[in-house]
């Protein structure tokens, strides 16, 4: 786990100076090693400059150092994540008759794809993304892992000519401090998406001109930048691929997943937050786990969140060295500007991984497994109840005029969306008769249901044009794949792929790979495995998700052994106690910034809109909850803090 930086262009000491920015920028992701390379300049000056910050997991010699150049191709790699079948394609590539240097997985991904080129794209399982120099033909590769679970941030520079064409990161904050970008400025659309989903779905960023990289894409560009091709080596097709595959098949599948994911030669834990999904993990790691496991959960001073108590009691069952780290409010007062500046994109999430991934690291560890990604497989929101039945209800009152349709929602609705003072609620339910006039569209149904404001709210907030060019939310370029990712899928399969690249991809994984790396920490997601998805998605649906929000799937084949009992209680969310500690602790800092027009316009938002948000929310009205308020203030402190400005 680490990370990575480059930039192609003249190979000089502006472009190094640039590189040496964001490789500084990244020393979190990388504090035991670091390293740049170079590669030869063509008759113009230019190439490849590639920045490695090495946090090491496998191979901790210096065998395992990066950028790795391969001894046989003379290709060179700058590479974050883990490839977990690396010990197979080792076994492959040393019965083709190529021998190893390194005991880890980079120099074995490198040797595959300098032999095999896009045939390897598809051998690696794992996360990772990487930037893949191939000096014969003088082309620079990026590649992103099939789910997204590590992100790569790429800048094209628009104009003709200048020092460089393209520069990337493993963080969007590097190429911010590269000074590359000149006056970074803060993109509508970015603001549009956060006010709501309250996180930036990609592929645009916060910052206009840079993009992120699809997940289970390649890129190649020529040494001036311009992009030779790209190639989707792994997508979720639009139907699942049917095949003959039991229960028993599956639980084989995930017992190997993660075995895989505790291969490490550094100490290993597991987060266990006394939910299915990280006690299925913590449950199988102990099965197939050669040396003892250690589990952390965070408990809070608020009884009504803290989860301690089970966690404590499931840890037991299992058998796993267990700690607890309780956060106070003080504690999290205290340390909230560090959390917040670890925060790459605006968002409303990721803060809770934030601090457990810190007591951590701070206890010994360097990988931690956590138990994300089981919800999206195995229908365990309440989208899987929902949004099939607002779908079948509009499709069978198709015969009734549209209009009729949104005016009978509009009226038995209205309660909902009537509040004290100006600002009305901003309920899921309130949205009906928004989600009457998408009629079928899951998709439209999808985003509305997840909106933190209502329409009308949103447009007050953002104005009118910047709302638009959005399509319910969502880029036209990530509604156009999702379109094709879900179009002959049943409607419970397609929301598990709109959980799996929104939810999932856009939001849990890219803030827990900031949070954690924050801590220096790599965090694993066995459940967010291309294998196991494939695997999953091939079962019928009945099997799958019935009962739906239940995972009783999920729970046969991961919690064996376990008292079922144990897990007989209502779900709920691995949260902080947002609410109370707005209130209070919290309120002073907010307040100033809710109420600072000058700031508020600065991230794109209408000042008076804000500020009868926050009124209405310290008023206690009903139906404007933390994540409004938090995802706002969020915006507006990013874009101050990084001089990004609308």
């Amino acid at each position: 786990m680490c990370g990575i930086a480059g930039i192609l262009g003249k190979l000089g000491d502006a472009n190094r100076a640039a590189l040496a920015r964001m490789s500084a920028a990244l020393v979190h992701r990388g504090p035991d090693a670091d390293g740049t390379w170079e590669s030869t300049p063509d008759a113009e000056g230019r190439g490849a400059m590639l920045a490695h910050r090495r946090l090491a997991i496998l191979d901790l010699s210096p065998a395992g150092a990066q950028p790795m150049t391969d001894p046989v191709t003379g290709h060179v790699v700058a590479y974050n994540g883990e490839i977990y079948d690396y010990a197979e394609l080792r076994r492959r590539l040393e019965a083709e008759g190529h021998a190893f240097a390194s005991s880890g997985d980079t120099a074995v991904m490198l040797r595959a794809l300098a032999v095999h080129g896009d045939e390897a794209l598809g051998w690696l399982r794992g996360m990772f993304v990487f930037a893949l120099w191939n000096p014969a033909a003088r082309t620079l590769r990026l590649a992103r892992d099939p789910l997204g679970i590590k992100p790569l941030y790429v800048a094209r520079r628009r104009e003709p000519g200048g020092d460089w064409s393209i520069a990337f990161a493993s963080e969007l904050r590097a190429l911010l401090a590269s000074g590359l970008l000149g006056t970074p400025r803060l993109d509508p659309g970015a603001v549009a998406s956060v006010v709501w989903n309250g996180f930036v779905v990609g592929p645009g960023t916060a910052v206009e001109g840079v993009e992120l990289l699809w997940p289970g894409r390649a890129v190649e560009f020529g040494p001036d930048g311009a992009e030779r091709r790209a190639v989707d080596f792994w997508s979720i097709p639009g139907a699942p691929a049917r095949r003959p595959t039991t229960e028993a098949d599956l639980a084989r599948a995930i017992e190997h997943d993660v075995e895989l994911h505790l291969a490490s030669d550094v100490p290993l834990a597991v987060f266990l937050s006394g939910g299915i999904d990280s006690s299925a993990v913590a449950n199988l790691a102990q099965r197939v786990a050669r040396t003892p496991v250690h589990t952390f959960t965070l408990a809070f001073e608020e009884q009504e969140l803290n989860e301690g108590p089970i966690a404590r009691r499931i840890a037991e069952a299992i058998g796993t060295q267990h700690q607890e780290v309780v956060l106070t409010e003080g504690h999290f007062v205290e340390h909230l500007e560090a959390a917040l500046d670890s925060l790459d994109q605006p968002t409303f999430d990721g803060l809770n991984s934030y601090y457990l991934s810190h007591a951590i690291r701070s206890a010994g560890f360097t990988v931690a497994l956590a138990g994300t990604g089981g919800d999206e497989l195995f229908g365990g929101y309440t989208s899987f109840r929902d949004l099939p039945v607002l779908q079948r209800l509009s499709q069978r009152l198709g015969w009734v005029p549209l209009g009729l349709r949104v005016a009978a929602a509009t009226v038995g609705t209205a309660p909902l969306r009537r509040g004290r003072g100006a600002t009305p609620p901003q309920t899921r339910w309130a949205k009906l008769p928004e989600m009457v006039r998408r009629g079928a569209d899951l998709s439209g149904l999808y985003q509305l249901a997840y909106a933190l404001f209502l329409p009308g709210f949103q447009r007050e907030l953002v104005g009118e044009g910047t709302v638009a060019a959005l399509r319910d939310g969502l880029p036209p370029a990530m509604r156009a794949r999702l379109d094709a990712e879900t179009g002959s899928r049943s409607a419970l399969s397609a929301l598990s792929v709109l959980e799996q690249r929104l939810f999932l991809g856009e939001r849990l994984l890219r803030d827990n790979d900031v949070a954690s790396m924050a801590a220096s920490l790599e965090q694993r997601v066995p459940l967010v495995d291309q294998a196991l998805f494939e695997c999953v998605d091939a079962l019928p649906d009945d099997l799958r998700y019935s009962p739906i929000g239940k995972k009783a799937l999920l729970r046969r084949v991961g919690l064996r052994g376990l008292d079922p009992a144990l897990f007989d209680r209502p779900k709920s969310g691995f949260v902080l106690p947002f609410d109370r500690w707005i209130r209070r602790g919290l309120r002073t800092a907010m307040d100033e910034a809710m109420r600072d027009a000058a700031a508020v316009r600065q991230a794109g938002l209408d000042p008076d809109a804000v500020g009868r948000l926050w009124r209405a929310f310290l008023d206690g009205a009903p139906g404007i909850y933390w994540s409004r308020v938090w995802s706002v203030y969020v915006l507006i402190r990013w874009c101050h803090r990084h001089r990004v400005l609308a």
